[in-house]
C-alpha cells in the first residue's frame, strides 16, 4: 500500500516543524503520520520500536 500525503495527519514534521514531504510517510496505530524528511521518519520508526518494546517488557519476577 502505497501511502499519501492527502491521507496524513499532520502537516508539520513534529521532529524540525517543517512541511512534512510524500516521500516521508510512514504508518502509525493505522494512521498516516508525515516528517519534513526520512531522516526523521526513521528517527521516529526507532524511537517508536524502542518505546513499545519498554512497554511490552514483562516485569514479573
Amino acid at each position: 500500500m502505497a501511502l499519501k500525503l492527502e491521507d496524513c495527519i499532520n502537516t508539520l514534521c513534529p521532529w524540525s516543524g517543517d512541511p512534512v514531504s510524500e516521500e516521508s510517510l510512514t504508518l502509525y496505530k493505522g494512521k498516516v503520520v508525515g516528517f519534513c524528511n526520512v531522516g526523521c521518519r526513521d528517527k521516529f520508526e526507532k524511537a517508536v520500536v524502542l518505546f513499545e518494546d519498554c512497554l511490552n517488557v514483562d516485569t514479573k519476577d
